[in-house]
């Protein structure tokens, strides 16, 4: 049998790379019928180590994105790129030479500043501590101090979202709303500027259910995943949400970054 070779995108960067690979990975969410590969190389000092990564990229096809702020790195990329004919994409050249053009500043050009063991790390360390002590309403005092507070039924992202933002460096703690489960009575006291009510479509819902029951290895006749259940919850939960006078965001098709995106646009921490 043959197996295909997967396509390549090559990252390379004199820090760990995670910048260029954010990029990568949000371009390829635009494309999502091909099966490409990833492939990291950090911490990149010397020419010859990008002489031998092009050479590699050139023999294995594929393309480069690269993040590095030594003039004389992203120059020998550029050289290497038009010698052997490999398309090279610099993600941070462009956008420091604007600010240099536009401000007439110079930058620090020292590798991985954005992973610096600086106030905003510890900052997001203590966020995604308190977090994950607060998933799923296992915490109710932590609810107000939270920074953002986020509310709706069961498999509307509540956890994912709440650990996506932590990782920004926001204190987050989520409530699973049911109608037979009592409201906290904290969440009363919360400002309605750090609440945020997740809604979603009943039938983006009821697939999202089955498939969990399916994981789990339950019976498909579950009232979990039937819709009158699952209308029932959404209606209770929208009642709060109105009574809350918080925002409320639909996340039926959205991805955790758009859905994220949303609540900081809401969001008056």
């Amino acid at each position: 049998m043959i197996v295909e070779n997967k396509q390549t995108i090559t990252i390379c960067s004199d820090s760990v790379g995670e910048t260029a690979e954010a990029v990568v990975k949000a371009t390829l969410r635009q494309f999502p019928n091909r099966d490409v590969r990833i492939k990291r190389i950090g911490h990149i000092r010397s020419e010859s180590e990008i002489t031998s990564i092009m050479e590699q990229i050139a023999a294995e096809g594929g393309f480069a994105a690269y993040t590095l702020v030594q003039p004389e790195l992203r120059e020998m990329m550029k050289q290497e790129s038009i010698r052997l004919g490999v398309r090279a994409i610099d993600i941070m050249g462009p956008m420091m030479q604007a600010y240099i053009d536009t401000f007439n500043d110079a930058p620090s050009r020292k590798p991985g500043l954005l992973h610096e063991l600086d106030r905003d790390y510890f900052k997001r360390v203590e966020a995604i501590e308190f977090t994950v002590k607060c998933d799923d309403g296992r915490d109710l005092s932590a609810i107000l101090k939270a920074d953002i507070v986020i509310i709706g039924v069961s498999r509307t992202s509540k956890t994912p979202l709440s650990i996506f933002l932590a990782h920004k460096g926001y204190k987050v703690t989520n409530f699973p709303l049911m109608p037979e489960v009592r409201i906290a009575e904290e969440l009363y006291r919360v400002p309605s500027n750090k609440i945020i009510g997740l809604s979603i479509d009943p039938e983006s819902l009821l697939k999202i259910r089955t498939e969990r029951l399916k994981t789990l290895g339950l019976p498909h006749g579950s009232q979990y995943s039937s819709m009158t259940r699952i209308i029932e919850e959404l209606e209770f939960a929208t009642s709060l949400m109105k009574q809350l006078r918080c925002p409320i965001i639909d996340v039926s098709n959205k991805a955790i970054e758009e859905t994220a995106g949303l609540i900081l646009d809401h969001i008056t921490v």
